[in-house]
Protein backbone atom coordinates (compact mmCIF):
# COMPACT_ATOMS: atom_id res chain seq x y z
CA UNK A 1 0.00 0.00 0.00
CA UNK A 2 1.37 3.20 -0.78
CA UNK A 3 0.58 6.64 1.19
CA UNK A 4 0.06 9.47 -0.19
CA UNK A 5 1.06 13.00 1.62
CA UNK A 6 -1.44 15.52 1.39
CA UNK A 7 -0.33 18.77 1.34
CA UNK A 8 -0.33 20.55 4.77
CA UNK A 9 -3.58 22.76 5.33
CA UNK A 10 -2.77 26.69 5.87
CA UNK A 11 -4.57 28.07 9.06
CA UNK A 12 -5.40 31.33 9.17
CA UNK A 13 -2.77 33.11 11.56
CA UNK A 14 -3.74 33.79 14.86
CA UNK A 15 -4.58 37.25 16.03
CA UNK A 16 -1.52 38.38 18.06
CA UNK A 17 -1.60 42.00 19.63
CA UNK A 18 2.26 42.38 19.74
CA UNK A 19 2.11 41.71 15.79
CA UNK A 20 -0.51 44.08 15.30
CA UNK A 21 1.06 47.17 17.59
CA UNK A 22 4.38 46.78 15.59
CA UNK A 23 2.43 46.71 12.43
CA UNK A 24 0.09 49.52 13.25
CA UNK A 25 2.53 52.11 14.32
CA UNK A 26 3.57 53.31 11.06
CA UNK A 27 1.00 56.56 9.32
CA UNK A 28 0.96 54.72 5.82
CA UNK A 29 -0.94 51.46 7.42
CA UNK A 30 -2.75 52.76 9.42
CA UNK A 31 -4.34 54.59 6.91
CA UNK A 32 -4.63 51.38 4.43
CA UNK A 33 -6.49 49.96 7.44
CA UNK A 34 -8.61 53.13 7.40
CA UNK A 35 -9.74 52.29 3.89
CA UNK A 36 -10.04 48.79 4.10
CA UNK A 37 -12.67 49.02 6.68
CA UNK A 38 -15.04 49.34 4.40
CA UNK A 39 -14.27 46.29 2.57
CA UNK A 40 -12.08 44.61 -0.11
CA UNK A 41 -10.01 46.26 -2.55
CA UNK A 42 -7.52 46.06 -5.48
CA UNK A 43 -3.81 47.54 -4.86
CA UNK A 44 -4.57 50.40 -7.77
CA UNK A 45 -7.07 51.49 -5.61
CA UNK A 46 -5.48 51.73 -2.33
CA UNK A 47 -2.69 53.26 -4.53
CA UNK A 48 -4.67 56.36 -5.98
CA UNK A 49 -6.76 56.55 -2.09
CA UNK A 50 -3.31 57.56 -0.55
CA UNK A 51 -1.40 59.26 -3.19
CA UNK A 52 1.09 56.51 -2.94
CA UNK A 53 3.08 54.24 -5.26
CA UNK A 54 2.30 49.71 -5.84
CA UNK A 55 5.61 49.79 -4.61
CA UNK A 56 5.46 52.02 -1.15
CA UNK A 57 1.75 50.65 -0.56
CA UNK A 58 2.81 47.26 -1.44
CA UNK A 59 5.53 46.79 1.38
CA UNK A 60 3.22 47.83 3.80
CA UNK A 61 0.27 45.72 2.77
CA UNK A 62 3.26 42.76 3.35
CA UNK A 63 4.33 43.95 6.68
CA UNK A 64 -0.05 44.22 7.80
CA UNK A 65 -0.22 40.71 6.28
CA UNK A 66 2.66 38.99 7.49
CA UNK A 67 1.35 40.45 11.19
CA UNK A 68 -1.96 38.34 10.46
CA UNK A 69 -3.94 41.49 9.77
CA UNK A 70 -4.96 41.70 6.09
CA UNK A 71 -6.27 38.27 3.50
CA UNK A 72 -4.94 38.81 0.21
CA UNK A 73 -6.91 37.15 -3.03
CA UNK A 74 -5.68 37.06 -6.55
CA UNK A 75 -7.89 37.52 -8.97
CA UNK A 76 -6.15 37.74 -12.69
CA UNK A 77 -3.56 40.22 -12.21
CA UNK A 78 -4.78 42.35 -9.44
CA UNK A 79 -4.24 41.32 -5.86
CA UNK A 80 -7.46 42.40 -3.74
CA UNK A 81 -7.20 43.31 0.08
CA UNK A 82 -9.50 42.69 3.02
CA UNK A 83 -8.84 42.61 6.82
CA UNK A 84 -8.19 39.33 7.83
CA UNK A 85 -11.33 37.66 9.89
CA UNK A 86 -9.31 37.62 13.41
CA UNK A 87 -8.49 41.34 13.16
CA UNK A 88 -12.01 42.38 12.11
CA UNK A 89 -13.47 40.94 15.15
CA UNK A 90 -11.44 43.08 17.17
CA UNK A 91 -12.88 45.75 15.43
CA UNK A 92 -16.19 47.68 17.56
CA UNK A 93 -19.32 47.56 16.07
CA UNK A 94 -19.04 50.26 14.64
CA UNK A 95 -15.95 49.57 12.71
CA UNK A 96 -13.75 52.38 13.27
CA UNK A 97 -12.60 51.30 16.71
CA UNK A 98 -9.87 49.08 16.90
CA UNK A 99 -9.83 47.23 20.89
CA UNK A 100 -6.59 45.52 21.58
CA UNK A 101 -7.43 45.14 25.35
CA UNK A 102 -4.34 46.89 26.32
CA UNK A 103 -5.39 49.51 24.11
CA UNK A 104 -7.59 51.30 21.57
CA UNK A 105 -6.76 52.79 18.04
CA UNK A 106 -9.93 55.07 16.73
CA UNK A 107 -9.74 55.05 13.15
CA UNK A 108 -12.11 57.76 12.77
CA UNK A 109 -9.89 59.92 15.09
CA UNK A 110 -6.76 59.31 13.12
CA UNK A 111 -5.67 62.34 10.91
CA UNK A 112 -5.50 62.07 7.40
Amino acid sequence: MKCIKMPARKTPPKFDCLSAMKALGEPTRLRLVRQLISGPKPVTELCESLGATAYNVSKHLRVLKEAGLLEMQKQGQQRIYDLASAFREKLSRNSMTLDLGCCQFHFDKLPE
